[in-house]
């Protein structure tokens, strides 16, 4: 199975410091939907793992984030595309849980349900903690400069950021990096 791994806020929709709380705020970024048609199109599965401290924060409640899920499912259905599933960590950053990202959990639960081997799954967002939470269990990282990301546009990435992390201007050009590359051999079983 070809499977990715997509932040949310900052890499599929307009993020913003005050949270995204209801489904009017939730705004898609120029050609993210199109981008997860495109790659759906081309045998891609897509999952999402986002970090919704809102909810523990108490900002709002699950019947808010499940109509932005609806939303989002609803307008990527639209242009063409799916995705295949939604993983969000609910704890306030002081809960001290495992699927807060730059954690692994999210990760973890993600091959857990589609039985793959993560370091065949590329992780794509705009910030460091998305990056690292996907080179702790394997994932290929990739950094778009949208969201968060836009800050590292024009600089080389610091230290801090996994090994071999590749940028991409928006979803739209990984989604086409994606595409084109050759296909990557699994090695036989064993």
């Amino acid at each position: 199975m070809k499977l990715v791994i997509l932040d949310r806020d900052g890499t599929i929709n307009v993020d913003s410091d005050e949270f995204i709380k209801s489904p009017e705020e939730w705004q898609p970024l120029p050609g993210s939907l199109e981008a997860i048609a495109k790659m759906n199109h081309a045998g891609w599965h897509v999952a999402v793992a986002s970090n919704q401290s809102g909810l523990g924060r108490g900002l709002f409640d699950v019947a808010s984030l499940n109509a932005i899920h609806a939303k989002m499912h609803k307008a990527v259905s639209a242009v063409g595309g799916r995705i295949d599933a939604v993983f969000y960590c609910p704890h306030s950053p002081d809960e001290g849980c495992n699927c807060r990202k730059p954690l692994p959990g999210l990760f973890e639960q993600i091959g857990e349900r589609f039985g793959v081997d993560l370091k065949l799954v590329p992780v794509v967002g705009d910030t460091l903690r998305d990056l690292q939470a996907g080179a702790l269990v394997g994932c290929p990282t990739h950094l778009v400069f949208t969201g968060k990301g836009a800050a590292m546009r024009g600089r080389p990435l610091p230290i801090e950021y996994p090994a071999g992390t590749m940028v991409h201007e928006d979803l739209a050009a990984f989604a086409d990096w994606l595409i084109a590359r050759p296909p990557v051999l699994r090695p036989p079983m064993q």
